[in-house]
């Protein structure tokens, strides 16, 4: 059979391959791959930081350590301190956290045989909910309930106005947790299924030249190549989600934390 008509029999199967399964339990008490690998995930977190936090010296000198204390710069200066300034430092921990899960998790999901716990909207959901609720609580802390629900209108503008854009303003709020879910899961989902599709093009293509059917051992090597490219790409895109979410949850914290 040529090797893209197996392609078009394989992607329903691919795509049922990434539906939520559970590992062990039922429906109403068990748990599903996705969260046995947020666990995984989480504890290897968890590991990481603890880890790095042993091997830290006033001079660097284990590569391992000096990684994990360059991401954390990253979060503080591109992330914290760019983008919420003033009172930046409080929130670290909680940025520190969010883009070291994220990335690790995407990170996992790229190993053969392994699971990326934000490939699941329920996930993504859980995360974009947690951001979502932390800077709604600094905004209510920092300006108290009124004054945080007043700031939707900025100062200035004619009465009329101020309804609908106190209205607009609360709506767009409301959206952001939709917008940090999706955006997370959509990019991590598109590219697991664009990942798997060049994988069964570039075995099929391989196991036609074995076989000796009438396929050109030069495309076999091109699809390896695209596949190890693709590959390539979607390690950077892991990196870019989590640099994406984390920057967007500090931009909300800012502009829920600051005085204009």
């Amino acid at each position: 059979m040529n090797p893209l008509e197996s392609l078009a029999e394989q992607v329903p199967h691919l795509q049922h391959s990434f539906d939520s399964a559970f590992v062990f339990g039922s429906g109403s008490f068990g748990m599903t791959q996705y969260v046995l690998w947020m666990i995984i995930c989480f504890l290897i977190t968890l590991a990481v930081v603890l880890a790095a936090s042993k091997r830290l010296t006033l001079i660097p000198t284990n590569k391992f350590a000096s990684m994990v204390e360059y991401g954390y710069e990253f979060v503080k200066k591109d992330m914290g301190e760019s983008a919420i300034g003033h009172g930046y430092k409080r929130h670290l921990p909680f940025l520190a956290t969010l883009f070291f899960f994220i990335l690790i998790s995407n990170f996992v999901g790229l190993i053969p045989g392994c699971k990326t716990p934000t490939g699941s909207i329920s996930i993504t959901w859980a995360l974009a909910a947690i951001s979502f609720v932390y800077f709604i609580y600094w905004g209510i802390r920092a300006k108290g309930l009124g004054g945080y629900l007043k700031s939707f209108a900025p100062s200035g503008l004619p009465v009329v106005m101020v309804p609908l854009v106190w209205f607009l303003e609360l709506f767009s709020t409301v959206l952001r947790v939709l917008t940090l879910a999706v955006r997370l899961y959509g990019n991590m989902f598109a590219g697991h299924m664009v990942l798997g599709i060049f994988a069964l093009l570039t075995s099929m293509f391989i196991g036609s030249a074995i076989q000796g059917a009438p396929v050109d051992g030069a495309i076999s090597i091109a699809w390896v190549l695209f596949l190890f490219a693709m590959y390539a790409l979607e390690v950077l895109v892991a990196f870019l989600q989590a640099y994406v979410f984390t920057i967007l949850s500090a931009v909300y914290i800012g502009l829920a934390t600051s005085d204009h």
